[in-house]
Formats: structure tokens, sequence, C-alpha cells
């Protein structure tokens, strides 16, 4: 048992000053109490909040930030130049590599509040396309990677068969990713075993057909079965081209077509969705479904802006990820989410209520569809929940004299990352004083890794 104390926590119940949490034996909050004095051996903290689940993570991409920024022979830079450059570059990666990758961002998601991941797993064969002895070796190494780093993990393994909606063969650096629907079903079967090897009980296992383009739709109809229970992840409508081929193959929008041909609930999670009709963006979240934003990458990317607005008003629900991992900022996810809205609508505190400041409405809606996105027990400081936890630090400059939604405001718009202090994953403090407790080991690997890579690929 572990006993937490903060001067004001967000609970299910609003802002309370005088919080008295408990962390069970088995991770979980065992009881939270406001209006209290902080006992003997308390741990003292200024602010504490829920912590999120990352809801949509490319890990092995982390290697490779910074390297694409330059012009190639293209006309006009885009997207797909970008993940010629990103197909070249995976084949330097070893399983040993991107374990080490793969600890190393699960390291820097938690120094910046978020308590779990869910990896989108697409990197399974050697160079060339060949399997591993074990067919969900890869999968093992995130597991592997998970366990040093104590980060939350919900695993989702990706089934990618063709180059593209007519079905054409797989090109050079997609060959990793391949598997027929037999394949795939073994290697989804090891990646379980390996989360069974990880030994925690806040594990989840999920299964993600990786795209309209990229599964058929017999398979994409099977696939839903290998994980009953388990979260669903698809990308889907992130691209013009990828609309119009979506749409000339099949005979609908992305969107359009899945809502009406598979049983969308609220299992599952659409990555992107940044190219959607306004009667898309009401229809999916009238499914229920999670929209998982990625406002870094798809700004890096030139995706396009989420109809956020008019998706929030309808009431679906969103998620947060950092998707290439070009840099792990929580707050600046969040911020980028509610600026695009701006930039897009000419207007300020797009996202807010009349009840809740921008802030509030970013915070609570990446914790509730984190949860969802993640099938993860978790999303606020309420009994029975895994005790995902964050600490700001109250005493950091931006800080002084702030309370209630004015503390998240001034996080996510004045400040950033540098504000958290303590992170609990299921109960594991992982993060101490602003630094993953192996903090040290772990980049130590990974710098060791980033001197061996080529960077002109």
């Amino acid at each position: 048992m572990v006993a937490l104390w903060a001067s004001q926590a967000l609970t299910p119940e609003g802002w309370r000053s005088g919080v008295r949490l408990i962390i069970g034996a088995e991770g979980r909050i065992a009881s939270v109490e406001a209006g209290v004095e902080p006992q003997p051996g308390d741990h003292r903290l200024g602010v504490l909040l829920p912590a999120p689940l990352n809801a949509h993570s490319h890990a092995f991409q982390r290697a490779m930030a910074g390297l694409t920024e330059r012009r190639g022979p293209d006309p006009r830079d885009s997207f797909w130049t970008w993940r010629r450059l990103m197909f070249r570059f995976l084949d330097q990666l070893t399983p040993e590599d991107v374990e080490d990758v793969a600890a190393f961002v699960q390291m820097e998601m938690l120094e910046a509040g978020y308590a779990a991941q869910a990896e989108f797993h697409y990197l399974h064969h050697a160079p060339g396309g060949a399997s591993y002895a074990d067919l969900a070796e890869m999968s093992g190494r995130i597991a592997s990677a998970a366990a040093r780093t104590g980060i939350g993990l919900t695993l989702l393994p990706v089934l990618y068969q063709y180059g593209g909606c007519d079905k054409r063969p797989l090109a050079p650096g997609q060959n990793r990713f391949g598997n027929d629907l037999d394949r795939f079903a073994r290697l989804h079967e090891g990646a379980g075993r390996a989360l069974e090897a990880l030994g925690r009980a806040d594990s989840r296992l999920g299964v993600a057909p990786h795209s309209l383009r990229a599964v058929d739709p017999q398979s994409l109809a099977a696939v839903e079965k290998l994980a009953p229970q388990g979260p669903i992840h698809m990308h889907l409508a992130e691209q013009v081209a990828e609309v119009e081929e979506v749409e000339a193959a099949w005979g609908a929008r992305p969107v359009t077509w899945l809502l009406a041909n598979a049983e969308v609930d609220p299992r599952w999670t659409l990555i992107h969705c940044t190219q959607t009709t306004p009667e898309e963006t009401l229809a999916l979240a009238a499914s229920g479904a999670t929209a998982g934003l990625c406002p870094l990458t798809e700004s890096s990317l030139g995706d396009g802006i989420f109809d956020g607005v008019r998706y929030l008003g309808a009431g679906g629900r969103f998620a947060i990820g950092s998707d290439s991992n070009i840099r792990i900022a929580l707050s600046e996810e969040l911020r980028t989410l509610d600026y695009s809205q701006r930039l897009r609508d000419r207007s300020r505190a797009a996202l807010a209520t009349p009840e809740l400041s921008t802030g509030r409405v970013l915070h609570e809606g990446a914790l509730k569809g984190g949860a969802a996105a993640g099938a993860r027990e978790s999303g606020a400081l309420k009994p029975g929940l895994w005790a995902d936890l964050l600490a700001l630090d109250a005493e950091a400059v931006d800080l002084i004299g702030r309370s209630g939604d004015a503390v998240l405001d001034t996080w996510i718009f004045a400040a950033d990352d540098r504000l958290v202090r303590d992170v609990w994953s299921a109960g594991r403090h992982v993060v101490s004083e602003g630094r993953h407790k192996d903090h040290a080991a772990i980049t130590a690997r990974y710098g060791a890794l980033m001197r061996r890579l080529k960077s002109d690929f």
C-alpha cells in the first residue's frame, strides 16, 4: 500500500483540495479522500492528475526523427515521399535495435506524463520479409521493452497484406510487415504469449488491420475475431490519395465504407480521420468508436486537420497518440489539436465549453478516449481503476497561484512537460523528480544504437 497526498487533485467530482489517495498492492486505486491533512509517510505532491494512455505509436520510427526534413527529387514533398524514406531506414533495424528504441521512446512517454502505450505494431519480419524463427519475435521485443520501462502496454499486432486496394504485392521495405491471414493468426497468438510472459495484469492484446488499402474486406471481417474482447485499431482517411484510392476501388469513401460494412462500436479506434466530410464526422461520433488523433505527426506529414469542433460537439470520443514519435510531448499534442482548430476557424478556445476550459476538455478527453483505445481500466482518480497517475510541480514558476482548470490551461498552453514530476503506471512509480528510474541506462543503450545507425539512408 502506498499513500499519496496532493494539495489539489482532479477527481471525478471535480477539483478538490487536500486529497489523499491509496494505491493498493495490486496497482489499483484503493481509496480517494478529499479535504484531509497529510499523514506521516505520505508521498506529498503538488497537483495530482489521472495519466492518459498514448493511443497510437510506431516505436521504431523514433530513431529516424529529424532525418526526413530535406526535400527530395520530387517537386512536392509529401506523406508518400516520407514513407519511402521510412521503408529504407527500417531495413537497418535488428530485433535488439527495435527493443532499445522502444524502451527509449517508452521512457520518453512516461516522462511526458503518459502512463501507458498502445503500440500499433507492424514491423514483424527480417529485412527482405523472411520470418524470424519465432513469428512474434518483434512483438516480444516490444513487451521486453515494457518490462524494462514499466509502461502499461496494449499490444496491437498489425495485419498488412497488400500494397494497395488493387492487391498489388508489398514493395521493398513493406515486406517486413506482410502476412497472409493464416500466418498472422499464428503471429497474433505468439504476441499473446509474449504479453503473458510479461506477467502484468494490466497488459492488453488487441488487433489492428492496417488500413483499407492494406487488407481486403474478407480479411477485415476475419481479423476482428482474433481478439474478441480486445480493442481494434485501424488507420482511416489520413490522406487525400488514400481516400481517392479506396473510393475508386470499393465504391465509397473510407469512413463511409467502414461504417456501412463493419460492426464499428466502442471497441474500435480509428486513427487520424483527417479527411472526412461533415456527415462522416457526425456518423463517426455516433458510432461510439474513438478517433485516435496524432496532431504532431499529422502536422509533420501534412495530413490535414481533424474536424474536432464538429466531432466533440456531437459527443465524439478522442484519444491522443504520438504516431511517428517525431517528438514525445503530451502537452504539445493537446495544444496542437486545439491550435489547429483555431487556425482553421480563426477562433480562440475552440474546444472549450461554457462549463470547462480548453485544457480541461483536452485532458479529460484524452483520458476517456485513451482508456477506451487501450481497453484499460483507467482515466480517473477512482477506486478500482488502475493507478495511472501523474503529478505536476505546483512550485514551478508557471503554476504559482494557479488552481483548478487554470492548472491544465497553463501546463498545456503556457508551459510544457517539464512540469511533470512523478508518474505511476498501474501503481508502478516509474518517474520521480521528472526522470525515469532507469533513465541513464536506457539512454546509454539508445545512444550506442544511434551512433551505429546510418543517417544517409
